[in-house]
């Protein structure tokens, strides 16, 4: 009982001596991460606005935003510039790593952090506006939407006590600059090397938010993570110059066999799907729709050459098909600086593509149409007149061998004996009717 008893107290021992290292290690400072690598589009938007708000609701020191981006839609900029100044987290922007650019959209996301910091080797800048299509934007129109977004970028370097100078000659002049150039003209905080020396060099400054003035504690805190979900990963990923082609003439292609064989149904599913996809990916990147077009009218004409004897609609197809490939994202007069990413389709993705497309309707597509002018070589219809001999004595029913197969059999005109020849007069579904030959 004794040696019970002391065994007892020594547990009891150990887990008060234990109760304060866990409410230590529950209270422990901790700083969430996102990154954000490519496009700025509707998924990031989400991607970030979801991060902001997990930093919110777990009370975390700080929401880092690791970026490195050419730039992105107009729209989805505006949305999250606007979260983060009305975030009640601080919300620092880290352009990592060494090469990284925040370019175009990405500048005003990094003058919307609470602190701006850059590594060594990275740029920030070139944020001319240009229209959806990546081409340069003219008249009246140019004059509106630079203004606009001057405007834009002005107010978040006054409220963030930055150069909104420099920020105005960003947009207007396409003014860019490396991590030294913009420390020295007040563009951003700081620069580190990696996310520990960014961390070090935060931690006690005050930053003002939504929730008020707070300082950062950001030494030795724990570091979360949070990566995109499936979804947002995935339609990201969408916008992807190369997908898009792909996912396009995927669905063209399958749409093609649905309308030759009616009825068959995955391929009108699978091409709508690839379609759909297709476009929302065209939706995000500065699509230029003459090459759409001649895409879609490539298609059309090996669709023709089908039915069409001879290599000139499958020539004029595959030429079509090239042309509209390299035009899909690339305007006539290509921006220097754009205010969307300037995207193209890799040569030999190209090339990849148009010669399977061709294969596929020079020697798949056509070869099942032509196969469907083929006279009828199987099936019950062949057996009529067929000969054949009885291997029962039929009176009137027994079996037959014909074509080398078993079958049973009925005697229209009298009985017949085993061994005899016959020939079928009429089949009616799995029996013949047989007379003597």
């Amino acid at each position: 009982m004794k040696r019970l008893t002391r065994v007892l107290g020594i547990v009891f021992i150990l887990l008060a001596l234990s109760l304060p290292l866990v409410a230590r290690a529950q209270d422990r400072a901790q700083v969430d991460v996102l990154t954000v690598t490519g496009a700025i589009d509707t998924w990031v938007e989400g991607y970030v606005d979801r991060g902001i708000g997990v930093a919110e609701r777990d009370g975390s020191q700080a929401v880092i935003i690791i970026l490195n981006t050419p730039g992105g839609a107009l729209g989805a900029m505006q949305n999250i510039t606007t979260r983060m100044l009305n975030a009640r987290v601080p919300v620092v922007v880290f352009v990592y790593p060494n090469g990284a650019w925040a370019g175009s959209a990405g500048t005003f996301i990094t003058l919307a952090g609470n602190i701006a910091a850059m590594a060594p080797g990275t740029t920030i800048g070139a944020a001319h506006p240009v229209d959806a299509s990546g081409q340069d934007i003219s008249g009246d129109a140019r004059d509106k939407i630079t203004n606009f977004s001057v405007g834009i970028i002005r107010n978040i370097a006054q409220q963030r006590g930055r150069n909104a100078e420099w920020a105005a000659k960003a947009v207007e002049s396409s003014v860019a600059a490396t991590a030294q150039e913009a420390l020295d003209e007040r563009v951003i905080d700081l620069m580190a090397n990696d996310l520990n020396e960014l961390l070090n060099k935060i931690d006690g400054r005050i930053v003002k938010t939504a929730a008020g003035e707070i300082t950062l504690h950001t030494q030795r805190v724990g570091i979360v993570t949070i990566d995109m979900n499936i979804a947002e990963l995935f339609l990201h990923t969408l916008v992807d110059p190369n997908l898009a082609l792909i996912l396009l003439q995927i669905g063209l292609l399958a749409i093609a066999v649905e309308l030759y064989n009616p009825g068959a149904t995955l391929p009108a599913i699978v091409g709508g799907i690839c379609l759909v996809l297709a476009f929302v990916a065209l939706g995000n990147l500065p699509v230029n729709w003459g090459g759409v077009i001649l895409i879609v009218l490539s298609v059309i004409l090996f669709i023709i050459d089908v039915k069409v004897t001879g290599f000139a609609l499958t020539i004029g197809g595959f030429v079509m098909f090239v042309l509209g490939a390299l035009l899909l994202f690339t305007p006539f007069t290509a921006p220097s600086t754009p205010f969307v990413p300037e995207v193209s389709v890799s040569p030999l993705v190209i090339l990849a593509l148009g010669g399977a497309m061709a294969a596929f309707f020079i020697f798949i597509l056509s070869a099942a149409v032509r196969g469907r002018n083929f006279p009828v070589i199987t099936g019950t219809e062949l057996l009529l007149g067929a000969v054949g001999v009885a291997t029962s004595t039929l009176a009137p029913e027994g079996t037959v061998q014909v074509k080398s197969e078993l079958w049973t059999a009925t005697a229209d005109d009298g009985p017949i004996q085993k061994g005899e020849a016959v020939q079928v007069k009429a089949v009616e579904g799995l029996r013949l009717k047989v007379i003597k030959k």
